[in-house]
């Protein structure tokens, strides 16, 4: 080691005395500027869907199907990922004769794994915008069967996996009390699904044909020009592009995203002779052609898509939020000090957005992103590239080890939790994220200790979640985590913020809002140089 450091020294000593031999200047040398292409029509949104007209209206036949004898009928829609079931649900589900022809709609996301009292809790929640807190499964039935009893409802259950057919009559028992003409829709890739959870032939969805897979390419690559102002070379490239992407809306967006930031006369070419012919082209599967976007990547934005792996599938990301993170983990970067990481961080979102990484975008009043989803299978995709780094903690499954750095809870952390013993393989945790808590079990406190075992173990913390949790004060012990950027007791019951978190130099984001039970900041406060967000709103 010390020869090393006398080799490096003696360079040093080099290009000092060059410098002075033959007159170098110092100069600051600007950083060069992400060229990032227009984002006019590099995105094209759900209420732009193609070629899915015929497939609606044959869905709205079977929904407002007046003859109907039956007072609950199951539609499944069957067919690969990524081939817009979801989208042609939310089609249907948004028409407004279906608005005006049922009582009440609800929209459940199933997913893994399926447990039937969160499905109910889920539906509920879809008729009362609420979480139910703390009720046991027969309180939860009872509440079902009155909202609604003698009622004609729609109801779509998406992105349904489960086969388990005792499980399915246990769920279909619940929902028969919906008056004559009420019907549930069931997306699925899974045919056995379908025929599990229906007597009614499915309705396979196919994938879109090459007109209309070229028109959905051409909106997102040619920038809303005609085709036709482009050479004869660049329109044989994208035709054979749309070929190989088999009518699979999601990977038509995908390569298409991916394309309309690469040059067309330099770089299409080689990009396609070199990588995406090699790409296993499976019909059946298009995670190959996704997993090829992602290679397609700058580093900075690998590693933030790779995070949201973190949240649960369906969940709805704030974007704010996102961005804080990202910050946190030292993902968003700039060699200007003056510039501001929060804008930087949201262009870094648009990039992904722009190239369809996530969607179903949401914007506020001042039509600012304010939250997104993920599609499933760039779900798939991110955890995938993930791999062992991040995991979501389930309450019976160990996948946290050695080289675990970020993990998410997809279960209330309550009273009674305790750190898994699996918990101490990963010493060096960063990220501690509670993406789905809610204010339940309000009645017992967390326990201390718990935090103190926490802070003494695990020292590397960047992030700590504990919004909506049960805990009334921290211990001084939270000094330990000197490398933490983000905390949140957002709507927990925090009383008292320990003196010691004047400690915190590193860190950015305090979040306490809705901490009604929160008394006063500690005066040392002041000496966060590094904070940069601090969140009190109805404290």
């Amino acid at each position: 080691m010390g020869r090393k450091i006398k080799e490096v020294r003696e360079r040093l000593d080099d290009i000092a005395t060059d410098s002075q031999k033959f007159h170098l200047v110092r100069r600051l040398v600007p950083e060069t500027p992400l060229l990032i292409r227009p984002q006019t029509y590099s995105f094209v949104g759900e209420e732009e869907v193609i070629g899915r007209d015929n497939d609606k209206n044959t869905i709205l036949s079977l929904l407002l199907d007046y003859n109907t004898s039956q007072n609950v009928l199951i539609i499944p829609i069957v067919g690969i990922g990524g081939l817009g079931k979801t989208t042609l649900a939310q089609f249907v589900y948004n028409d407004e004769r279906v608005k005006n022809h049922f009582e009440l709609k609800l929209w459940v996301c199933v997913s893994d794994p399926f447990d039937v009292k969160l499905v109910i809790e889920k539906i509920l929640k879809s008729l009362t915008d609420r979480n139910q807190e703390n009720l046991e499964l027969d309180q939860l039935q009872s509440q079902l069967r009155k909202r609604i009893d003698g009622k004609k409802y729609l109801l779509v259950f998406d992105d349904v996996w489960n086969e388990d057919i005792k499980v399915w009559q246990e769920l279909q028992r619940l929902l028969m009390c919906g008056a004559r003409g009420s019907r549930i829709i069931v997306t699925t890739r899974s045919t056995k699904v379908a025929m599990v959870t229906s007597r009614l032939s499915p309705y396979v969805l196919k994938g879109l044909s090459l007109e209309e897979s070229w028109t959905l390419f051409t909106k997102l690559v040619f920038e809303g020009q005609e085709p036709k102002t482009y050479s004869s070379k660049l329109l044989q490239i994208g035709k054979e592009t749309v070929q190989k992407c088999a009518g699979v809306p999601l990977a038509i967006k995908t390569i298409g995203s991916l394309l309309y930031f690469k040059n067309p006369e330099t770089e299409w070419s080689p990009f396609m002779e070199n990588e995406f012919s090699k790409t296993s082209q499976d019909e059946n599967d298009i995670l190959p052609t996704l997993q090829l976007s992602y290679k397609n990547l700058p580093p900075h934005l690998k590693h933030c898509f790779a995070y949201c792996s973190l949240f649960p599938k369906d969940h709805e990301l704030d974007v704010e939020t996102l961005v804080q993170l990202w910050i946190a983990q030292g993902f968003v970067k700039s060699s200007n000090t003056s510039q501001c990481l929060e804008k930087l961080g949201l262009e870094y979102f648009k990039d992904l957005l722009w190239r369809s990484f996530f969607q179903e975008v949401k914007y506020n009043r001042q039509e600012s992103i304010e939250r997104c989803k993920m599609h499933d299978l760039m779900h798939d995709l991110a955890t995938l590239v993930a791999g062992s780094e991040s995991t979501i903690s389930n309450p019976n499954v160990d996948k946290v080890g050695e080289k675990t750095r970020h993990v998410s809870f997809n279960f209330n952390i309550d009273s009674t939790w305790q750190v898994p013993p699996h918990f101490y393989n990963a010493l060096s945790l960063q990220t501690f994220l509670l993406p789905i808590q809610s204010s339940w079990d309000c009645n017992k406190l967390l326990p201390k200790s718990v935090w103190e075992t926490i802070f003494s173990n695990f020292r590397c913390f960047r992030v700590f979640d504990l919004n909506m949790t049960r805990v009334e004060e921290m211990p001084d012990s939270i000094k330990e985590l000197k490398h933490l950027r983000y905390l949140d007791f957002s709507r927990s019951r925090i009383s008292i913020l320990p003196s010691s978190i004047s400690s915190l130099q590193n860190l950015q984001v305090l979040k306490l809002s809705s901490c009604h039970g929160l008394k006063e900041l500690p005066i040392g406060i002041t000496k966060l140089l590094n904070l940069r967000h601090l969140d009190c709103y109805d404290c």
